[in-house]
């Protein structure tokens, strides 16, 4: 899948679904017919913030696990879904509590999937597990400082599902807080 939009809000309420914004990369993309998967980012706070990935392609794999992920159920969903972080620069405490292990991000924190006629969301609330929001804790402090790479995959649990690809990757870097945007939602 190729990477075609990042949205970084900031909102007083968790931000959920937000696929549903009206001319958000998920809407410009079905137009163009092309399949998106949404990745939403929550990070809880007085302030709280969604740092969202747009990936999309042409179409599904029929029987892909891609594709059978896609179409799955969340217990399918939340044992495939893997995050591989990497700080490639930022403090040692950082790069140490970061790691680059990967990680079931279904199995540690929790996730809520909403597929779309044309697209899958993944709103990831990290402040559901108290080791992320520890975490957390530490990154915020420094986030202007940090350099983050995060890849995306559906895991592969069995000879058939293999190699696993890619969902796609991004690199954050120097974040500011101040630059996220409130967004126009629909409730």
């Amino acid at each position: 899948m190729e990477l075609v939009a990042v949205d970084w809000f900031k909102d007083v309420k968790r931000m959920d679904h937000v696929s549903r914004r009206k001319g958000c990369a998920v809407q410009v993309a079905a137009e163009k017919g092309l399949f998106s998967l949404a990745i939403n980012l929550q990070v809880p706070g007085t302030t709280n913030y969604s740092m969202v990935f747009y990936f999309v392609t042409k179409k599904l794999i029929p029987n892909s696990l891609l594709q059978r992920f896609v179409d799955g159920d969340d217990e399918f969903r939340n044992s495939r879904f893997k995050l591989i972080p990497s700080v490639p620069k930022g403090s040692w405490i950082v790069r140490q509590s970061v790691g680059s292990t990967p990680c079931l991000l279904g199995k540690a924190v929790d996730i809520t999937y909403i597929r779309g006629a044309n697209y899958l969301e993944i709103d990831v609330d990290i402040g559901s597990s108290t080791v992320a929001n520890g975490v957390l804790g530490l990154v915020c402090g420094v986030i202007t400082t940090l350099v983050v790479d995060m890849a995306f995959l559906v895991q592969g649990n069995a000879y058939e599902d293999l190699p696993e690809r890619l969902i796609g990757a991004v690199r954050m870097s120097h974040i500011e807080l101040s630059s996220a945007v409130v967004p126009v939602l629909e409730d």
